[in-house]
């Protein structure tokens, strides 16, 4: 009788491990693991030709994976041990209370990504929380080498506004946003580094008013390790009117170096991090999605969200894993910063020296 029973539970697990896991064929033939999210594929086909311009890594791509983080990292975990609301996260609150929280000063500019965009989620009558952090996930997966973001769903449409202050500034010494990184998200100083990499694929449009577009790198709509480099290179100019709060020199024309970055990027908690992703796309971007995970969720319990990641796109493939020297540049105009490890040898970009255009916007 033992045996029988034995070889019973044997049997029926083995049929458990050899089932398929239940899929769900949402129209028109894709495929998930869960039916709540073949609505989603909506508002994927929506958002890509009518917000991203027929699945473009432009301006709202950018302004999109922005705005996941302005909203997400108004969050404080001290104030909330001391009783205080200090936020309630990825929850949608800066689309929700956008009269208030676009006002803070660290917000300047957000208010025409989530004009933009809050339609959209009106008309898929689906959360704010949910609606950014979508958004931003399909706008950085058109990006060449980008991200496949993780895309939690479920979040609850009833938020209150954040407190001010939560969301880091750019001319922020880096004990402050590292302490700030901290407190919102639990964010290690080397995941402060792999959010970073978010800045690959940006642009200012508010430190400097009269230069908007002006990228972080010579490659603003390819996620690539350039950002990384081009940071360590030594200041040479101003691209616009001068020194800006939170600015300093860049080392190349149109080019535009945030004073954060700048020294996150010397800082010796943070720079070997910094320094691993020139030659290492692969761990710029696993790194960079395993952050992004985090900062999403921030403020909820993922195990009551729905899993729809599978909803995201492929991005499309990396085209090196090494970055270069821009063109005019050599070694000797890299300002090392990570006492471990030598900065690695790399190729110069051929032709004459780089100069940059804006980021046109749509």
């Amino acid at each position: 009788m033992a045996f029988k029973t034995i070889l019973a539970l044997v049997t029926l697990a083995t049929a458990v491990l050899a089932a398929p896991s239940a899929r769900v064929t949402c129209s028109p033939g894709r495929v998930v693991s869960n039916a709540a999210c073949c609505a989603w594929f909506d508002v994927l086909d929506d958002i890509q030709t009518n917000l991203f311009d027929g699945g473009e890594c432009g301006e709202e791509a950018h302004e999109s994976l922005r705005l996941t983080f302005h909203d997400a990292i108004g969050f404080s975990r001290s104030a909330a041990e001391k009783g205080q609301f200090g936020g309630g996260g990825a929850d949608g609150s800066i689309m929700a209370f956008s009269q208030i929280e676009t006002n803070f000063h660290a917000n300047n500019g957000v208010d025409e990504i989530v004009e933009e965009q809050r339609p959209f989620a009106l008309k898929h009558k689906v959360s704010f929380g949910d609606f950014i952090q979508f958004a931003g996930a399909v706008g950085v997966s058109n990006c060449i080498g980008g991200p496949r973001l993780t895309f939690m769903a479920g979040r609850s449409n009833i938020s209150r506004p954040a407190p001010d202050l939560t969301v880091p500034e750019p001319s922020d010494p880096v004990d402050k946003i590292l302490a700030r990184m901290a407190d919102g998200g639990d964010f290690t100083p080397a995941e402060v580094v792999d959010l970073l990499a978010s800045h690959t694929v940006a642009a200012q449009d508010h430190v400097d008013p009269t230069i908007p577009g002006t990228p972080f790198d010579s490659t603003s709509s390819t996620f690539d390790a350039q950002f990384f480099v081009e940071t360590l290179l030594k200041g040479t100019l101003f691209p616009g009117n001068g020194s800006n709060v939170g600015e300093v020199e860049s080392p190349l024309l149109g080019e535009f170096r945030l004073q954060s970055d700048a020294l996150i990027a010397r800082d010796s908690r943070t720079a070997c991090e910094w320094q691993s992703f020139v030659t290492n796309h692969n761990a710029m971007v696993t790194k960079f999605e395993s952050a992004m995970a985090k900062l999403s969720v921030i403020g909820h319990n993922p195990n009551t969200l729905i899993d729809c990641s599978e909803v995201i796109p492929v991005p499309p493939l990396a085209k090196s894993q090494v970055a270069v020297l821009p063109a005019g540049k050599s070694q000797a105009d890299v300002q090392a910063a990570c006492a471990a490890t030598p900065f690695p040898r790399l190729q110069v970009a051929p032709g004459p020296a780089t100069s940059i255009a804006p980021v046109p916007p749509s």
